[in-house]
């Protein structure tokens, strides 16, 4: 009996013991670059330091000054988790070995958020109509080529549909971050700009109301899922085991005291977060069908048969998988 025992102890060492030899020393948390890194800091500093507690391990925010940076850093092992928005994480899932766990919300429940195009409130442009005569006199302030509201969903549900693209229809066209093209607008540097939701009518009227002001909203897209949360596939099971509960039972389990300070903790994160929820590579579905439906408008107006065969495939291929997960099946 006492044999049988230390056998049992000895090997709960070893499994534990190997449990443990997994665990990092540290580990990156990627954020997409939104606003000023000091800001960024700011927001997302208390929700980290309440992460690295749960861990019992450093997290390290990881800064880049666009998308793409945050993506390269996955790819190369220097993001281990992060803070995506939807075509972003296609690529990050795509190109950087990455993987969807979970789903921000808003503080008051919403699961979604919106694109937008903006212009400065005394610009004369109140509609898409508007902007879309394309008589060659206006300037645009486009999104980061890896944003899902700033790039993604205005080029096809503004651009694609309407058989237009900003270059035929503006003088001159920049990029920038939702930050950047709001302050575009508002000086008068650019007279039409995309953005959404969150930026407009949440982080800015808290950090710059005056700016806000001066922005109005000439068009709004169908509901965008929210943000994703990607971690790094190659990543122990252990680790993630403990990522993801800490994650879901954030803000959610727990004394009232206990939730009530952390829910305030994540009602200062980003543009305002509610408790997380679980999620998948599924949620990227709708936003890789309106990229290869783009794709397929592009082919057509080539007249590229392959180009539309592939696309064809493509969206057949999509279409199975969102049969499978229906709208509920993040």
């Amino acid at each position: 009996m006492l044999k049988k025992l230390a056998f049992a102890l000895l090997l709960t060492l070893m499994v534990y013991g190997s449990s443990l030899a997994e665990m990092p020393k540290q580990i990156n948390f990627g954020i997409i670059a939104t606003e000023s890194s000091s800001a960024l800091e700011k927001s997302f500093g208390p929700f980290v330091r309440e992460m690295e507690k749960s861990l019992g391990i450093k997290v390290k925010m990881f800064f880049a000054s666009d998308y793409a940076g945050v993506i390269e850093g996955m790819r190369f092992k220097k993001v281990d988790l992060g803070w995506f928005g939807n075509k972003s994480a296609i690529q990050a899932v795509d190109r950087a070995n990455g993987e969807v766990f979970a789903q921000t919300i808003k503080d008051n429940g919403a699961r979604g958020y919106y694109s937008l195009l903006i212009t400065h409130k005394d610009s004369g442009l109140n509609s898409l109509e508007d902007v879309l005569k394309c008589d060659g006199t206006k300037t645009f302030g486009n999104g980061d080529p890896n944003s899902t509201s700033g790039f993604a969903i205005p080029g096809y549900y503004v651009w694609a549909l309407n058989n237009q693209t900003p270059e035929g229809c503006f003088k001159r066209v920049v990029s920038s971050n939702h930050q950047g093209n709001a302050i575009a607008v508002a000086t008068g540097k650019v007279d039409v700009a995309t953005n959404n939701t969150e930026t407009l009518y949440d982080r800015i009227p808290k950090t710059n109301p005056e700016m806000a002001a001066n922005i109005k909203e000439i068009w709004r897209s169908p509901l965008i899922p929210s943000d994703p949360m990607v971690w790094r596939k190659d990543l122990s099971e252990d680790l993630k085991q403990k990522i993801l509960y800490f994650f879901v039972q954030f803000g959610r389990f727990g004394s009232p005291e206990k939730v009530k300070r952390e829910r305030e903790i994540l009602a200062k994160t980003s543009d305002g977060w509610g408790p997380f929820l679980a999620s998948s590579d599924a949620q990227l579905l709708d936003v890789r069908q309106i990229e290869a439906f783009k794709k397929k408008l592009k082919a057509e107006r080539k007249a590229d048969q392959n180009g539309i065969k592939k696309a064809d495939a493509e969206l057949a291929d999509l279409k199975k998988m969102a049969d499978i997960v229906g709208k509920s099946g993040y």
